[in-house]
């Protein structure tokens, strides 16, 4: 139609803003000028936007021949520009992205935004070349010299497989000194030029684990039965719930190579960036002949491009990252398996808009292309064993034994408060216990694993007088400065905010009574420092692994190569070691402190303690040979940590599910928590209590709201925080719940209001 563009408009899209716009949850129609036409579902298109016609990028819901009745005098603006062919997602990805919308309750556009990666979309690491090919119809009546008849006969003698070429190649087949002579033969017709777009990207170096496929177990045989016939019957979903060291991972190829055989593609999510270098090596050891791509944050600009790349144009046969890998654009038709490794890990869940858990958009995904998926864990979320022992919505499977040469470590609790009242009411860091076992370790050649989550040198800066109550705290946030040194031995230093990364130096003396200040605790800096000064063995042998030291992905591979080579004898560091390590060389696992998350004011404290002992405890005993697990604790009566110690994972979801029941959080029941954020305490306040009134006055009887309280961190980054929940017995309830208050514009996914749908976390 003419009137706001020149073209007449032959066709209408419906499409997602890249913007926060909530208001048109199904799209804004456009025009489709002759021009553009087609414009394909899920391409990224520019369309005018507002008064001012503001150019701004957005992704395509819907294409229809008809358009919709905006009212007799409204015109339809239209389709600025669409992006190349190879920025866009498939249909299956588009429908996923309005279910996240909608459940997640986050704006459309922002949700697709994050399906593809940022490198994708401005092209970064694509290279334009010219390659030259022999003309069909060379001229006859032009005189060329002695060296471009050397250049036209190097050419005709190549294969024609070998053909076109790149200029460059032709000049060193040639030996040309410059490209002058090519240049002339293409001016005069006898070569023809093609211009040809990759990427480039230097890709990252991947030891290949090439063991051979081992020996199934009784065990592993029988889980293998009942889940390969399922690659046939579309939809299912699974838990395999087998301990550290059971042989998940083997299963876990096992059915991939089934889904490959078939025809299909896999996709494999691990819960951390560190997991993927070892679960690479062993995919591509047992899938020589198959390409496997690997999606992640840590990679270069250019290596994410590539990889997606390669996924997108049907190259990659299995598909491995975080979570954001779920988002691999492999055909609907294609796709065959899904597995989610160590399904448990919070990492899963994103804490930014639209906050998705990959293990749950990974479930449906699943359904949609119509396959199986497999949620392993030694250690399963509590939602995961609810819907496989209680809701009867998944497939439970068990692996209770270690694989045949593995060893189960002997674990022991240390009761650090009579470690402390020995040393006279100092808090050490090492018990005699475990000081006892390194020695040990060390001695016979084995390396040891400590685990400490936490992070910097000292978590607390306090006064050094017992009648001051002072201690440093984040001028920004309601939270504690945690000294950093730069270098592990020497004494200079800063304090660091860790929740707005805020960093100052450290005061020399009490602001209140002017005495010095002193440090407190210990992080995994302090670790290293004391384990440099006090283990004889070289500097080298011993590596810290954190978010401080792991800035790059070359770093995080460097370390974790250097330890499975057994180059480093001890790897200390915070969770990321906790998870997946599979080394044999490990004969001794130290828990400096079990307690870092137990004390938490959160209702997964204790399962979240479970899981850190439990899975930390199982990366020794993986080689020949005796090995040992010291729990360090000032609660050696806590379930989580005695159970842990027991590997009674069973009795202790049991006994958690049941509390869970009896308080009404979930599992048992579904959760969405809101989070009122302001600059001024006392408006933060009144929009919390404001939004709790409006939701009570659309509640229906199956849905329980609490008041609004100040968070547990009350200010972070000079903003406050304050929180309210909502909850029902199934998600249907919670959803119809969402939509309404969504739909009255009561709450709104935004810079003032975080909406999270299934939190992880109440801090």
């Amino acid at each position: 139609m003419a009137g706001l563009f020149d073209e007449p408009t032959i066709s209408y899209v419906q499409v997602a803003v890249e913007r926060a716009v909530d208001r048109y949850p199904n799209g804004l129609t456009y025009g489709v000028p002759q021009s553009l036409a087609p414009i394909e579902v899920g391409q990224l298109v520019t369309v005018p936007l507002g008064r001012g016609n503001t150019p701004t990028d957005a992704w395509v819901l819907s294409t229809s021949d008809v358009r919709l009745d905006l009212g007799k005098n409204k015109e339809t603006k239209q389709v600025f520009s669409k992006s190349a062919e190879t920025v866009s997602l498939p249909q299956d990805l588009v429908s996923l992205a309005s279910w996240m919308s909608s459940y997640y309750c986050a704006a459309i556009g922002p949700t697709l935004s994050t399906m593809l990666p940022g490198p994708v979309r401005k092209g970064t690491g694509l290279k334009t070349k010219t390659l030259v090919d022999i003309h069909t119809t060379p001229p006859t009546d032009v005189k060329i010299t002695k060296k471009q008849q050397h250049v036209l006969n190097c050419i005709g003698d190549l294969p024609k497989n070998d053909l076109p070429i790149v200029i460059s190649q032709l000049m060193k087949i040639s030996s040309l000194g410059s490209r002058g002579p090519i240049d002339k033969l293409c001016h005069f017709g006898f070569l023809s030029t093609h211009q040809v777009t990759n990427i480039e990207a230097t890709w990252f170096k991947q030891t290949i684990d090439n063991k051979e496929a081992p020996t199934l177990t009784n065990d592993q045989n029988k889980v293998l039965a009942a889940i390969t016939p399922t690659l046939k019957k579309g939809y299912s979903c699974h838990l395999l719930h087998g301990v550290t060291g059971s042989g998940k991972t083997e299963i876990y190829i096992r059915l991939i190579d089934e889904a490959i055989k078939k025809g299909g593609k896999a996709i494999v999510l691990v819960p951390e960036i560190s997991l993927t270098p070892q679960t690479a090596a062993r995919l591509m050891g047992r899938f020589p002949h198959k390409q496997v791509a690997i999606l992640h944050s840590a990679l270069t600009k250019a290596q994410r491009h590539q990889q997606w790349a390669m996924v997108a144009s049907g190259e990659a046969d299995i598909i491995l990252g975080a979570r954001s890998a779920i988002f691999g654009p492999i055909p609907i038709e294609e796709l065959k398996i899904i597995i989610v490794d160590e399904e448990h890990d919070h990492s899963y869940k994103q804490d930014q808009t639209p906050r998705y858990h990959g293990r749950d958009v990974a479930i449906r995904r699943a359904s949609t292309a119509k396959c199986p998926i497999v949620l392993g864990s030694a250690t399963p979320s509590m939602e995961s064993w609810w819907n496989a022992t209680r809701r009867n919505i998944s497939t439970l499977h068990t692996l209770p034994q270690r694989a045949p040469g593995l060893t189960s470590p002997a674990i022991e609790i240390v009761n650090m408060k009579i470690a402390r009242a020995a040393a006279k009411g100092v808090m050490p860091v090492f018990s005699k216990e475990l000081e006892s076992e390194i020695q040990r370790a060390l001695a016979s050649g084995g390396q040891i694993l400590l685990l400490l989550n936490r992070r910097g040198f000292a978590p607390w800066i306090a006064c050094s007088n017992r009648g001051c109550d002072w201690m440093m705290r984040c001028e920004h946030c309601e939270s504690s400065m945690v000294y950093h040194r730069r270098k592990p031995l020497e004494e200079v230093g800063f304090v660091r905010c860790h929740h707005c990364a805020k960093e100052q130096r450290v005061p020399k003396s009490c602001p209140d009574c002017s005495k010095p200040v002193i440090r407190l605790g210990a992080g995994t800096q302090r670790l290293e420092a004391i384990i440099r000064e006090t283990i004889p063995i070289p500097d080298d042998q011993i590596a810290r692994l954190d978010t401080d030291t792991a800035r790059k992905s070359s770093d995080l591979h460097s370390i974790l190569d250097r330890f499975t080579r057994g180059k480093i004898r001890v790897l200390l560091g915070t969770q990321m070691i906790a998870k997946g390590l599979d080394v044999a060389g490990v004969t001794l696992v130290g828990v400096i402190d079990a307690d870092t998350a137990i004390d938490l004011p959160d209702f997964r404290a204790s399962e979240r303690t479970y899981q850190l002992v439990a899975q930390v405890c199982g990366r020794c005993g993986r080689g020949t040979g005796n090995a040992k697990a010291i729990v360090q604790t000032y609660n050696p009566e806590a379930p989580a940590i005695v159970l842990a110690s027991q590997n009674k994972y069973e009795e202790f979801a049991n006994r958690e599910l049941e509390l869970r029941q009896e308080t009404g959080l979930p599992p048992t029941r579904r959760m969405v928590r809101f989070v009122v954020r302001d600059d001024e305490f006392a408006i933060t306040a009144g929009r919390a209590d404001s939004l709790y009134e409006r939701l009570l006055s659309i509640a229906t009887p199956a849905i329980q709201i609490t008041a609004a309280a100040p968070c547990v961190l009350t200010r972070i980054a000079d903003r406050y925080r304050f929180d309210l929940t909502a909850s029902a017995s199934t998600a249907s309830e919670l959803q119809l719940f969402i939509a309404d208050a969504r739909s009255r514009q009561y709450i709104t996914n935004n810079r003032d209001l975080a909406i999270d749908v299934d939190p992880i976390s109440m801090l």
